[in-house]
């Protein structure tokens, strides 16, 4: 194939914004029981409806649940952790009403178990007694205006089959997370900690004895603690038992969250590596390991960027990395059985699938890709980790995307505008797993760096740590001299710098285009502008004081708030914005990109505002990723002086003609 010579952004490439959506699938929340493997698959294409879906290596994949209901569950509006299975029945909670559904081993119509409340009693994490009469999960219950402190968490039991209504078992604090049954149905461990706290502050891990009416006595406290309290470690997260009725969890009192076993009374470290084998919990059900039947643990561990399948042999301590193509796990979801695990990995230039691993053959079956797009290698750009400096003499880590077109190549002394990618969270972390959506604009002639700034996960509890009382500082620094580290080693264009990023990471954006001059251009997805709101209940309860680590308390900062909000400086602003948003965004509200949208309307600046109806945070029907999608690239073109082609034309407001 002959290259034909075409400008950066301008060349013609076979990932369209619809292949994000045709065919892919957001896979997460594994489960395996004899020999079965489920799995959740958000489908775009269904309006973003969540799927419980069941498959093994001999057969193809069924879905469980049918048309009309939707597997979500809005606790902590992240969710996760949306069912359970449970000798081959499903209980799982569904979208519109918040219920809890069962739908028996023999397939048939969901049946709900739990009182229609308006959607106002939400569920996840829910576990099954093992003989199957009771279900223990989290629940939340939104009560009056459903603001922060009218919001309560606990834990609940209830019959299986619905025939009585749920009652706390465990209450009293603000948050509770990953009730796990012991084998011979004896104990319950769970986490529970409280605000200001998040859970990879410092979380509590607890202990009591199971009667068979699911009540708690015998109250031990077993490991973990909040900030300022007294005991060994901190942030404990993904709890669970051993079939010989240990009890493993993953802690971090040496600043990297190891794995931990109680036996007898005594605490021994498993681990004991500088990586994570464990990840902030925004969501339910994390299961970063699992116990085999030949007594060795299957386990995933993050270190330098990368994620790793490994078998731990607890015995010895030794760790063996198995052999696979996959660097990139999506979600910490290892589910054993056996002497068989499934996982849901990707690669570089493979996207996030279903393996089921036959440890006692060696065999790895893939049960469901994420894509299923054929596309020629020479489309596809690798990613290559760097390092590079940042403020205060530290460096940070970002995985840098190179523009990459099999059918095109620059003009001679061209440099490629760079896309700079701010993930949320704050604390969340780019991986390097396949991203059709970097494709996208790496096969037209992009350069994207996806920036692990100063905050994110998987390089120790430190450098998580060092946005506590910077946010929007730190973040932002690293983001930028993650630009001017490629731009000084010529492989971006220093005048055609952007910058994009999502929740958190559309804060960053903002901080960085309203407080620096170094983008040309940039694009939120549904971003913060205004700290304060968030600061005085106007956002969800489980960030309603997260601010306090980040930024630090109100409203004794409250000039702090000020001096960090993008919104009170707008006669800093600059460059051109789009700013993109979920109409229906309980984390985020439109407000937030709306007080932005006057601003640049009253500064003059060219930009533009979509506002998606029935989109929450973070969007999952297909129609909108592809119009957010397009968007961005037209945007980018017609702000940098360039058309790409085959992308509809952006209405952009006070463009100069």
């Amino acid at each position: 194939m002959t290259a034909e010579v075409r400008p950066f952004g301008t060349w013609p490439s076979p990932i369209t914004a619809a292949m994000l959506v045709e065919g892919g699938l957001d896979l997460s929340e594994l489960w395996l029981e004899d020999g079965v493997t489920y799995w959740r698959e958000g489908r775009p294409a269904e309006g973003g409806r969540g799927v419980i879906v069941r498959g093994d290596p001999w057969s193809s994949p069924v879905d469980v649940i049918p048309e009309g209901f939707n597997a979500r569950t809005t606790v902590h509006e992240y969710g996760g952790g949306s069912y359970l299975v449970h000798r081959g029945a499903v209980w799982f909670s569904n979208m519109a009403d918040q219920r809890l559904y069962r739908v028996g081993a023999g397939g048939g119509d969901p049946e709900p178990v739990t009182p229609d409340t308006g959607g106002t009693h939400r569920y996840a994490d829910g576990r099954a007694t093992p003989d199957g009469s009771l279900l223990i999960t989290v629940r939340e219950r939104h009560e009056g205006d459903g603001r922060p402190e009218h919001v309560v968490n606990d834990l609940a039991v209830l019959p299986a089959d619905g025939s009585a209504k749920p009652r706390t078992i465990a209450g009293g604090r603000d948050f509770y997370a990953a009730p796990r049954i012991s084998p011979d149905g004896s104990q319950l461990c769970w986490l529970e900690w409280d605000l200001p706290f998040m859970p990879f502050d410092g979380t509590e891990l607890w202990v009591a004895d199971l009667a068979a009416d699911g009540t708690l006595s015998g109250h031990r406290h077993v490991a973990g603690r909040l900030p300022g309290a007294a005991g060994a470690g901190r942030s404990v997260v993904a709890p669970d038992w051993s079939p010989d009725g240990d009890l493993c969890f993953v802690n971090d009192p040496d600043g990297w969250w190891n794995l931990y076993r109680e036996r007898d009374g005594q605490i021994t470290a498993l681990t004991s590596r500088e990586a994570e084998f464990g990840w902030p919990a925004w969501g339910f059900g994390q299961r970063p390991y699992g116990f085999l039947s030949d007594g060795r643990i299957a386990c995933m561990y993050g270190q330098g960027g990368t994620q790793t399948v490994a078998l731990l042999d607890p015995t010895s301590g030794e760790l063996v990395d198995l052999d696979l193509p996959h660097s990139a796990i999506h979600w910490p979801d290892l589910v054993v059985e056996g002497s068989t695990a499934a996982v849901i990995a990707a690669g570089p230039t493979i996207p996030a699938q279903v393996l089921h691993l036959d440890f006692a053959s060696r065999g790895v079956e893939v049960l469901r890709e994420s894509a299923q797009i054929a596309l020629d290698p020479g489309y596809l750009s690798v990613p290559v980790p760097i390092e590079f400096a940042t403020e205060g003499g530290l460096t940070a880590h970002a995985h840098h995307y190179p523009p990459a077109n099999a059918a095109a190549e620059p003009p001679a002394g061209e440099l490629p505008p760079l896309i700079v990618h701010s993930h949320g969270g704050p604390t969340a972390e780019h991986s390097a797993g396949f991203d059709l959506g970097i494709q996208y604009f790496t096969s037209r002639g992009f350069a994207v760096v996806d920036v692990n700034y100063g905050g994110s996960t998987g390089f120790g509890r430190a450098y998580r740590e060092r946005l506590y009382g910077t946010w929007g500082v730190v973040d932002t620094m690293d983001c930028i001299n993650a630009a001017k580290h490629l731009a000084a080693q010529g492989l971006a264009d220093p005048a055609r710098l952007i910058i994009t990023g999502g929740s958190a990471g559309g804060y960053t954006t903002l901080c960085a285009l309203t407080f620096h001059d170094d983008f040309a251009v940039g694009s939120s997805y549904f971003g913060l502008a205004d700290l304060e709101p968030f600061a005085t209940g106007e956002t969800h309860k489980f960030e309603s004081r997260y601010l306090e680590q980040l930024i630090g308390p109100y409203p004794q900062a409250a000039d702090t708030f000020r001096a960090r909000s993008p919104i009170h400086y707008v006669d800093l602003l600059s460059c051109p914005v789009l700013l993109l948003q979920g109409a229906e965004d309980e984390v985020v509200p439109p407000a937030q990109a709306e007080i932005m949208v006057e601003a640049l309307k009253a500064k003059g600046l060219p930009y533009a505002y979509l506002l998606f109806e029935g989109e929450q945070h973070g969007f999952r029907k297909a129609e909108n990723i592809i119009a957010a999608t397009e968007a961005e690239l037209s945007f980018y073109g017609q702000i940098l002086g360039f058309e790409p082609p085959d992308v509809p034309r952006l209405p952009i407001q006070n463009l100069p003609s």
